[in-house]
């Protein structure tokens, strides 16, 4: 399959607001509602054909820049202020280019002038992920083939040579790597326990709501089978150890692998050390820890990539999170210990790809026997709808076994969506999508999500538009 040129004629965003049922904290921050941004672009290919294809993700505050002189609404700016910027840039190119030339064209001089704007590489990276999933979709789409088809055949036109993105990957096979990659049709939920979660059902405060669906970990693992869980660190280690015995009396009948999210409130290396031990010496929680697979991004990511914790990642696989900001930051996350790094949408799928090939390249390598390098799904209150659907199409295509999943917990459902556009939804992926409580919402059994439906055309969206109502949104800009 060739890699099509193309220019970009058009982009458009629009937003709704999406109300979170339960509050999520994370850190230092609680998520009460939040907007979802929605992109179309329209490519004109060189045989003057046009497509259009689409995008979705939630501009969550205080995660990309947690800044605490910044208000929500401030922080939510930055994120239009990237969508900006990056329509600007990639509307500019005059000359025809495939899908990864677009991309790879403007990374450097995005992210330079989001410096500039005072735009962190999170933030500024936010833009062009989310236009370069659109853009892919509607590749797919004029192709007439699924995401993992097209990407499989690199109809993207990935190419390092030239641009200075990727020089470690020079020499490795990204052809026969990228042809390998075979989709899971299914694929575990982690389900995400929030600092601010209810642990038994007889924990739930007062004011939760009646809307039928899960208010604690106890009641989530009942409806939905849950057997891998992520569970989010304060940073306090007495009242770290303390929750994490209550959530374990709870998940340990079920637990099959388990993940611990730092969320970048560990001072350092050794505080994190100190609360690892604690950990580690209590019998208690024995069980817990032989389930735990990796710690996500303990460390404050203004110093997460300054402090050598090869000794700590003896102990347990460190994964970097929030300090993944850059293409190479994983290069460097890797020379100071730690062996995995997440793939999450709002970083862009590029780099997804990019890391996913590097822990194929370094796992092969004579100089990290021992070692185990990789790649988890990690989740940003993904929504149902265009958001929860590429991001499955992509960790389904990696080959990851698991991915955190929190959306379908925090949020009612495609409650924010019209009745057509959920209808829709239902309609092209039933085995993705349920109906209950009135609402179309992610569908969860055995603790697993089925994949299927997303081998569709386009990039897990089965038809231009994916089936989005655009006229009811709140804003278009």
């Amino acid at each position: 399959m060739d890699a099509l040129l193309f220019y970009i004629d058009d982009i458009r965003f629009s937003e709704r607001d999406v109300q979170l049922r339960l509050p999520f904290r994370f850190g230092a921050a609680t998520l009460e509602s939040c907007p979802e941004v929605f992109v179309r672009v329209r490519l004109r290919f060189t045989d003057g054909s046009s497509m259009q294809g689409c995008a979705a993700e939630m501009m969550v505050p205080k995660w990309f820049d947690k800044n605490p002189g910044l208000t929500n609404d401030e922080n939510i700016q930055q994120l239009r202020d990237a969508l900006l910027a990056a329509r600007t840039a990639y509307c500019a190119d005059k000359a025809p280019k495939t899908a990864w030339q677009h991309f790879a064209h403007n990374y450097k001089p995005l992210l330079s002038a989001g410096l500039q704007a005072g735009l962190n590489p999170l933030v500024a990276s936010y833009g062009p992920a989310l236009l370069d999933r659109a853009i892919f979709d509607a590749l797919c789409l004029k192709l007439n083939a699924s995401f993992a088809a097209s990407m499989s055949a690199n109809a993207a036109g990935i190419d390092f040579h030239g641009y200075a993105l990727a020089d470690d990957l020079l020499d490795f096979d990204l052809q026969r790597f990228l042809s390998l990659q075979k989709p899971h049709m299914h694929i575990a939920a982690r389900h995400t326990v929030g600092l601010l979660d209810a642990i038994h059902e007889a924990d739930k405060p007062a004011n939760a709501p009646n809307d039928g669906l899960p208010c604690s970990v106890e009641s989530a693992i009942a409806r939905y089978g849950h057997h891998h869980f992520k569970i989010k660190l304060c940073g306090d280690t007495q009242a770290d150890l303390n929750r994490l015995v209550a959530i374990h009396s709870v998940t340990q009948a079920h637990a099959q692998l388990i993940t611990l999210d730092g969320n970048e409130q560990y001072a350092n290396a050794a505080v994190f050390a100190d609360f690892f031990s604690q950990l580690t010496s209590m019998p208690k929680l024995a069980g817990l820890v032989a389930k735990t697979a990796f710690v996500e991004q303990p460390i404050r990511r203004d110093q997460a990539l300054t402090q050598d914790v090869h000794a700590l990642a003896q102990r347990i696989p460190l994964l970097v999170d929030e300090s993944d900001a850059t293409l190479d930051a994983f290069v460097q996350a890797k020379a100071l210990g730690y062996t995995g790094v997440s793939s999450k949408s709002c970083k862009g799928f590029y780099k997804s790809i990019i890391n996913a090939a590097r822990c194929a390249n370094w796992n092969t390598q004579p100089s990290t026997v021992g070692k185990n390098y990789f790649l988890s799904g990690e989740d940003l209150t993904m929504q149902a709808g265009i958001g929860v659907q590429q991001d499955m199409a992509l960790v389904s295509w990696l080959g990851l076994r698991h991915v955190e999943r929190n959306g379908h917990h925090y949020v009612n459902g495609m409650m924010a969506a019209s009745a057509a556009e959920q209808q829709a939804a239902l309609l092209a992926h039933s085995a993705l999508y349920e109906r209950s409580f009135d609402v179309v919402r992610l569908r969860i059994k055995g603790g697993e999500i089925s994949t299927a439906s997303l081998q569709c055309v386009g990039f897990g969206t089965g038809q231009s538009g994916a089936h989005v109502s655009w006229d009811k949104m709140r804003s278009v800009y």
